[in-house]
């Protein structure tokens, strides 16, 4: 007997709902047509749905994201790092109370080595009246980090070899949830035998077609909510007969209104939680300047090094997306003004290692450097801001100016001599500025973010 069964997939959504009608009424008119046409359809997340980049996440914490995932009946989801690490251990643990779907992924235990009982590790869905389809979801291994939060999470690579081999005996056909990158999708089909499907995200990648690693297929449907993946299995009783992929563009799709009207009224509910939250009465403006000394950016500073108990604050302004002006400063305003994912790090830097990081900072390259990514959220990298640090320049003939002496704490910077230095976890673990992200010592402070830090010393 031959049948058709479609998997539609998101991944890496992070919140951006601008797109979110297009998909919501091009998945449900998809629902109703496969339905009648008695086709089997399931509906998968690879990870990082939430982003609390957008108020309507971070005034929820991410439950009206699994909210919007039930009203589209998805079947199962994966976590990525946002699920996973933005969000406190509590968080976390009740993300997924009222989800109407399993969340599978293997690799997240608790610190005893028990698995949260909402994680599964696998399972196995009938996708028609004869097949059945295993799930396996592993999500990144962000150590440091789970483990500051009270998680443990483990190597993704032996689980899976587990987990998978277990699966193979109960289903027809493997398909694992990856939160991993393309990079350890391609290794994971080239390593583990019995994978069939591999669905991926994390390193925002795009297949257009599908990829072929090992027999089995390799899909990725970008970022941002841009694609909704579909695959296409021929099946022959219970055999997998073939597997075809393809992308759908969100922009060529209409728009349901239903869903438009539903996430005004979830982000106006949002806003207003979040003004709400009172944080200080402010006497007068915090003017910022992304190329240029500014007091906001002087502020953080000194708040990031009061925080982490460091020598040095070092943060680039680029993270403060507008001034703050006098009167009363609400979650609203912080949340608007610092929207990043992005937590305080304190690391121990040799005098050398600080002075190269310093010049490079120092460079117009860096300070006008725009990217995403490594949880930044904002549009350019900015002059770097120091509290403890003096620096003295000078123009050169070259029309530049040069750093001409350094000192910390009013001494000399001495090249030989261990500094601690409180900075964001973007450059722990970003590409940035090498000296720092392979620094042996670092400590990061979870879960708060840059923004819960400006507010801590704003209240002071």
């Amino acid at each position: 007997m031959k049948q058709t069964i479609y998997i539609y997939h998101t991944n890496d959504v992070h919140s951006h709902f601008e797109h979110w009608p297009q998909i919501a009424r091009f998945l449900s008119e998809r629902r109703k047509e496969h339905r009648a046409r008695n086709e089997a359809m399931l509906l998968f997340d690879v990870g990082d749905f939430l982003d609390r980049v957008h108020p309507i996440t971070e005034a929820t914490r991410g439950k009206a994201n699994v909210e919007l995932l039930n009203e589209l009946g998805y079947d199962a989801v994966t976590i990525g790092n946002n699920e996973g690490i933005t969000l406190d251990y509590h968080e976390l643990d009740t993300l997924y109370e009222r989800a109407q779907f399993p969340v599978v992924v293997a690799n997240l235990f608790r610190r005893d080595g028990s698995r949260p009982p909402w994680a599964l590790p696998y399972t196995v869905v009938r996708a028609a009246e004869t097949f059945r389809i295993g799930l396996v979801g592993v999500t990144a291994p962000f150590t440091n980090f789970y483990e500051q939060l009270g998680w443990n999470i483990a190597s993704p690579f032996e689980i899976l070899k587990a987990a998978v081999a277990e699966v193979k005996r109960q289903a027809d056909c493997v398909v694992v949830l990856s939160h991993l990158g393309v990079h350890e999708d391609e290794r994971m089909a080239a390593e583990i035998p019995g994978i069939d499907l591999i669905l991926g995200s994390h390193t925002h990648h795009l297949f257009p077609e599908g990829k072929r690693v090992n027999g089995a297929l390799l899909c990725a449907a970008g970022k941002y909510g841009q694609y909704v993946g579909v695959v296409k299995l021929e099946v022959e009783g219970q055999r997998l007969a073939q597997a075809s992929a393809t992308v759908v563009d969100v922009e060529t799709l209409s728009r349901s209104e239903e869903a438009e009207r539903h996430l005004r009224r979830l982000e106006q509910e949002s806003l207003a939680r979040l003004e709400a939250e009172r944080v200080t009465e402010l006497k007068e403006d915090l003017p910022l300047n992304w190329f240029a000394p500014s007091p906001f950016a002087q502020l953080l500073a000194s708040a990031l090094r009061e925080w982490c108990q460091a020598e040095i604050g070092m943060v680039n302004a680029g993270v403060l997306l507008e001034p703050l002006s006098k009167g009363l400063v609400t979650k609203k305003h912080l949340h608007r003004i610092c929207p990043h994912p992005l937590n305080p790090c304190k690391v121990k830097l040799r005098g050398a290692e600080l002075k190269e990081i310093m010049l490079e900072a120092n460079t117009e390259r860096m300070k006008h450097l725009r990217f995403k990514g490594f949880g930044f959220r904002g549009e350019v990298m900015g002059e770097m801001v120091y509290d403890g640090v003096d620096i003295e320049t000078e123009l050169e003939e070259d029309g530049q100016w040069h750093i001409r002496r350094i000192t910390i704490n009013g001494e000399p910077l001495d090249p030989e001599r261990w500094y601690e230095v409180a900075t964001t976890d973007m450059f722990a673990i970003g590409h940035f500025y090498p000296q720092i992200q392979r620094a042996e010592e670092k400590t990061y402070y979870m879960p708060e973010f840059l923004r819960d830090v400006l507010a801590w010393k704003l209240a002071q």
